[in-house]
């Protein structure tokens, strides 16, 4: 197994054990100036965050643009061509607001195959011995968070391990926090990585979580060069992780997150990363069977 960056910012392979802060510095994206993004992918991915995180509904172009920080021009021909793509409509004049389908594509697609999702958590988990295996994807109304949608842990109960509805669902909606947060957040675009930098470290995370900002963004590098991800105490105390990102169409939509404890798994071994990296490719595949916006107004018809 390779080395991986600990919080403190060092390189090992065991866990490393940080100081808590309760802030974190970094900054929000600039609207001063305007930008072109890094490739067309990110910047619509880009644009159809900000109708989320905006809310409200309808946006025009220049609204747009200065909250993402791109070319008025760009945002322009980014919702002309999403209007015949059925990702945008035009409400009024100058006015857009996006469709109904496109933000429900992704829990449309995964709705269609939640069997075979719990499957592959359920066989995760029994390649693990035992492990606790979870389901994030980007929430479906703000990029730079995450949901859990579903989860294979057999009998247990959370309460019995330690763990409780906030801690699944509260703490870990933050993508600075958790193997599955950062694997999820090394692939959003710099523009939403740097918003994520911006807040504070949730308060219920565990010892071992990241609040240097210089050690995240290495820690991420590090996530898309192995393509996976080691979590140490990230989200609660006692409690060691593996993650590694599911990705539709070159896009990130979400990540398997495998858990077991500390005393059982010091250090994720190779196997356990190997599992959770097939359950994450499995899921992935299934990105290419996912139905189109079209598809998914007419289930709605």
């Amino acid at each position: 197994m390779g080395n991986s960056t600990t919080p403190s910012g060092t390189t090992t392979t065991a866990p490393g054990t940080p100081g808590r802060a309760r802030t974190a510095g970094g900054t929000g994206p600039s609207t001063g100036s305007r930008t072109s993004g890094s490739s067309h992918a990110e910047r619509v991915f880009l644009v159809q965050t900000a109708f989320a995180e905006l809310g409200g509904s309808a946006h025009g172009p220049g609204e747009i643009a200065e909250f993402t920080g791109l070319d008025d021009s760009v945002v322009y021909r980014i919702l002309q061509s999403g209007i015949y793509q059925r990702i945008f409509e035009r409400v009024d004049r100058g006015l857009y607001r996006l469709r109904t389908s496109a933000a429900q594509l992704a829990f449309t697609a995964l709705d269609h195959r939640l069997d075979g999702a719990q499957t592959v958590l359920g066989e995760l988990r029994e390649a693990t011995d035992g492990g606790l295996a979870f389901l994030y994807m980007v929430a479906p109304f703000s990029g730079a968070q995450r949901q859990c949608v579903d989860m294979a842990v057999g009998d247990s109960d959370l309460a019995e391990l330690g763990m409780t509805p906030r801690d699944v669902l509260s703490v870990t909606r933050s993508l600075r926090t958790g193997a599955s947060g950062r694997t999820i957040l090394a692939y959003l675009p710099p523009v939403l990585q740097q918003r994520v930098l911006a807040e504070p470290v949730p308060d219920q995370a565990g010892p071992g979580v990241y609040v240097d900002n210089d050690a995240l963004l290495a820690s991420l590098a590090e996530v898309r060069d192995l393509g996976y991800a080691l979590g140490y105490e990230e989200c609660m105390a006692g409690w060691n992780s593996c993650a590694a990102p599911i990705m539709w169409d070159g896009s990130i939509m979400g990540a398997v997150l495998l858990l077991k404890l500390k005393s059982v798994m010091p250090v994720p071994p190779n196997s356990v990363i190997e599992a959770t990296k097939e359950a994450a490719a499995e899921l992935s595949r299934y990105g290419a069977a996912r139905p189109d916006a079209g598809q998914a107004d007419r289930a709605r018809a």
